[in-house]
């Protein structure tokens, strides 16, 4: 594909997504439908549109709507390129300017903050409550793509070994000096689910966060732990990894587990997945994670429509079932473990606050400690705490 053909996929692409369609849901889509486009162009096209909804508002400003055309023309502007080079209407490039959008002159350093910062306004005064001075720094940075992590399984290989693995396929990677797991993808991240060290085992995609999270829990050998809201279950082999024991998940969609047996095989970790019933009848666990549903503030650049999805209700939506999870998941906890939560949100209203407020209504858990990540940090935003019972 051209480049102008691949501007222009990128904007029925977005046209479908602003309709309120899930981008990965269009991406798919359009791929199944456009058996000429290769995988360079799939990729091409698939950066284009996810730019362009970190971006939405502050690029919408600059290319005079809230359309597909207007986002990837504001996008263009953003990167300081002249759009009329690509909107040529030749071949298959998208319709030359015409003289509205021509004669367009905003200018980035002039947006108000917010526009600037592609936050939505109703969220802004909680995300400058919850993040404080770092407020603008973070918000600049969900407006970029995030960097590729892996989680090095030290089931199977020490650190050194994984990397030496992945640069036989030609993927350099560099180690974090704070978390001994972490490896960040330099080169050909695309190239990780194809590799021999993915393939048997030596590492898995994991946000630095998410990894961090799970140091920060400290499972012991001696301890037996539920993941009790397991999702794809990162977090489970993550523990299991730790620990050499088994650990125990369980979903409240137990579809979302469907993979997890492959890929703690892959891990060669012990992940044994539970019903509700079944989690309830092995109670009580020594250590219970919930790494509950909740906003994804903290990972808005990986999912970044779903930053202007998300609404008010959706917040006191979630907060309710955050309160639920709580409460059921310390019924699970034996006397003296412990119940660790965590979220990808920076909103206290999900964080500091549910902690607060579950400590205050259930007599005998205090906070033993928290955590809060962001992605000034090399990672996601992540909140963590963990609470003992007495």
């Amino acid at each position: 594909m051209t480049p102008g053909g691949r501007v222009a996929a990128a904007i029925e692409i977005l046209d479908q997504v602003l309709t309120g369609e899930p981008a990965e849901k269009v991406l798919t889509n359009w791929a199944r439908r456009s058996r000429f486009a290769g995988s360079g162009d799939r990729a091409a096209i698939r950066d284009l549109v996810f730019d362009a909804l970190r971006c939405r508002r502050s690029f919408a400003a600059l290319g005079g709507g809230e359309t597909g055309r207007g986002l990837i023309l504001g996008g263009i502007r953003a990167a300081g390129d002249d759009p009329a080079a690509v909107f040529t209407g030749e071949g298959h490039a998208p319709a030359p300017l015409d003289p509205v959008e021509a004669a367009l002159s905003v200018q980035y350093d002039d947006l108000p903050e917010p526009v600037a910062l592609d936050c939505p306004d109703w969220l802004a005064d909680d995300l400058r409550a919850s993040l404080g001075a770092d407020f603008a720094a973070v918000m600049q940075a969900l407006r970029h793509r995030a960097p590729v992590w892996l989680r090095v399984n030290l089931l199977k290989a020490t650190r050194d070994a994984a990397r030496d693995a992945l640069t036989e396929d030609g993927i350099e990677t560099e180690a974090h000096p704070d978390c001994a797991t972490a490896l960040r993808v330099l080169t050909h991240p695309r190239r990780v689910q194809n590799s021999a060290a993915y393939s048997t085992g030596l590492v898995e995609l994991q946000d630095l966060s998410s990894q961090r999270v799970s140091t920060f829990i400290a499972p012991r050998k001696d301890q037996k732990i539920l993941d009790y809201c397991a999702g794809g279950g990162g977090k489970s082999l993550a523990l299991a990894a730790q620990t050499g024991g088994p650990v125990f998940a369980h979903d409240a969609a137990p579809e979302r587990l469907r993979d997890l047996p492959v890929r703690a095989g892959r891990a060669g970790a012990d992940i044994r997945c539970l019903s509700g019933a079944q989690a309830s009848a092995q109670a009580p666990f020594d250590l219970v994670l919930c790494d509950v549903p909740c906003s994804g503030s903290g990972a808005w650049r990986r999912s970044p429509d779903g930053k202007w999805r998300f609404s008010a209700a959706d917040l006191d939506r979630l907060r309710a079932t955050q309160r639920a999870i709580l409460a059921q998941a310390a019924t699970l906890v034996a006397p003296g473990g412990c119940l660790a939560y965590a979220t990808c949100s920076f909103l206290r209203a999900e964080n500091e606050d549910q902690i607060a407020d579950f400590t205050a209504a259930h007599p005998g858990w205090t906070m033993q400690r928290d955590l809060r990540l962001s992605p000034l940090q090399g990672g996601d935003g992540f909140y963590a705490a963990l609470l003992l019972r007495a």
